[in-house]
């Protein structure tokens, strides 16, 4: 069989790797978009790399839109094969795929605005909110540590993965002349300690690795340091300088990480007496997803349920969804902390906040995830910034730009090397390194050799390999 490395080789985005059996089945593992370079990424979202109508099955890692967001768009171009997730994801991704649909024909609305004044040619979006909804039926869900097969030939397994509620490792055993092949994909790697989540499950024996290296040149900050240091933002932002905070946040996982530790905050009295909005539809919709699956969260969480029912809620914060509260908020002298989408600051809501406040120099910005080098999130801390141009035009930068890594989903190098060391290393053929800027797979690479893989590879995007 061949596996062909069709996104998210040598960056972050686009999370598409194609598997064909000799027996002609086409398994695709993720369907992700490539993000961060607002209308850039049109074409290369469109050039897919493979027939949908002879793709067999997708099977998912995740509901992130790196990693799911096109599946809307093979079904518009002709995929009937089965997608298969964890339930979580697959409840996850009836409301995330809606949601980009929707942000996609308000980007390529503005778009052609400005194409018909150029007098040059307009586009549609990749696909619509309908789309979106039917592509639904294609789910299949399969819960966490059972063997589901396939067919004769191909089962998989899902473990858990720990970066965000119903990511897991797809572990699959695929049969040809007679021998089983065993591959595990990653798909993102979370953290070993997290506010919500349990740590990553270790995975069953496989003769082919496919690992994510996001941060494989970095070391975050411990769990307990990121709510101190959020904390210090918040009473520095909001009680000593009496402005407003606002956090780039991803609707799904990031935003309820940050939710449940100003909860944690405020069960502690510790909390500033601040308004908190949670400014995204999306994010409204997956909280309460997330309130469905508080039974698969960790310790922590359990232990908060006990005197707390609601960690996602306390009486100062507020959950929006009308434009018109969203759009009061640019207007409020108010100080306040404003968690809004999209977490590069290419999209949404969070990029209007932006524009509204970066020349306020009581304004923190409050970076919380990895960032894109090509989006908004990643030039806004460019060291020394002082002009940014959002919307087409230039804003002086006064704002205070401030990061805390520590929130991220990903793990570290140190978290990847935990984390994949339940592998016996003589029995891996091969590691394939993606999901990851050139410099952090070379540097993951690295770490992974100390810990005893051997033969890797760091594909190209395109690049076919012989399993």
């Amino acid at each position: 069989m061949t596996i062909q490395f069709l996104g998210a080789a040598g960056e972050v985005t686009g999370s598409k790797h194609l598997i064909t059996t000799k027996k002609g089945k086409r398994i695709l593992l993720d369907c992700g978009m490539f993000q961060g370079k607002g209308m850039e990424t049109d074409s290369d979202n469109r050039q897919l790399g493979f027939e949908p109508k002879n793709l067999d099955f997708i099977i998912l890692s995740h509901a992130h839109i790196d990693h799911s967001g096109l599946i809307p768009y093979v079904y518009k171009m002709g995929f009937r094969g089965s997608v298969i997730c964890t339930p979580a994801t697959r409840d996850l991704c009836s409301i995330v795929l809606q949601d980009t649909a929707f942000i996609q024909e308000l980007d390529v609305k503005w778009y052609n605005k400005k194409m018909r004044k150029l007098h040059k040619p307009v586009i549609s979006p990749i696909y619509d909110a309908q789309t979106a909804k039917r592509c639904m039926k294609l789910f299949i869900t399969v819960d966490y540590d059972r063997r589901f097969r396939i067919n004769d030939d191909i089962s998989v397994r899902f473990t858990n993965s720990g970066h965000m509620l119903g990511s897991a490792v797809v572990n699959l055993e695929i049969k040809e002349d007679g021998e089983v092949k065993r591959i595990a994909f990653t798909g993102d790697i979370g953290r070993q300690k997290s506010h919500l989540l349990c740590p990553p499950q270790p995975f069953p024996q496989c003769d082919y690795l496919i690992t994510e290296s996001t941060y494989g040149d970095q070391l975050h900050d411990e769990d307990m340091v990121s709510e101190e240091e959020l904390l210090r933002v918040v009473e520095d932002t909001c009680v000593k300088n009496q402005g407003k905070l606002i956090i780039p946040s991803f609707s799904v996982g990031r935003t309820q990480d940050i939710v449940y530790v100003l909860n944690k905050l405020h069960n502690e009295q510790r909390l500033p007496h601040v308004d908190v909005y949670v400014d995204s539809p999306l994010a409204v919709n997956a909280t309460d997803i997330f309130r469905l699956y508080t039974d698969e969260m960790n310790e922590d969480v359990q232990a908060t349920m006990t005197f707390d029912h609601d960690p996602f809620g306390f009486n100062s914060l507020h959950y929006i969804t009308d434009i018109r509260e969203s759009k009061q908020l640019n207007y409020s002298g108010k100080p306040c902390i404003i968690i809004s989408a999209s977490g590069m600051c290419e999209a949404g809501r969070v990029k209007h906040h932006v524009a509204n406040h970066i020349e306020d120099p009581s304004t923190t910005i409050l970076i919380v995830g990895y960032c894109t080098p090509t989006s908004l999130g990643a030039r806004l801390q460019e060291p020394g910034l002082k002009y940014i141009s959002i919307f087409g035009l230039d804003h002086k930068v006064r704002a205070k730009i401030r990061k805390i890594e520590a929130f991220s989903g990903h793990g570290d190098y140190s978290e990847i090397q935990q984390f994949l060391d339940c592998q016996r290393k003589e029995e891996v053929k091969k590691v394939f390194i993606v999901h990851g800027e050139p410099h952090a797979q070379e540097a993951m690479k690295d770490h992974l050799y100390e810990i005893g893989f051997r033969n890797f590879q760091i594909p190209q995007k395109g690049d076919i390999a012989e399993l």
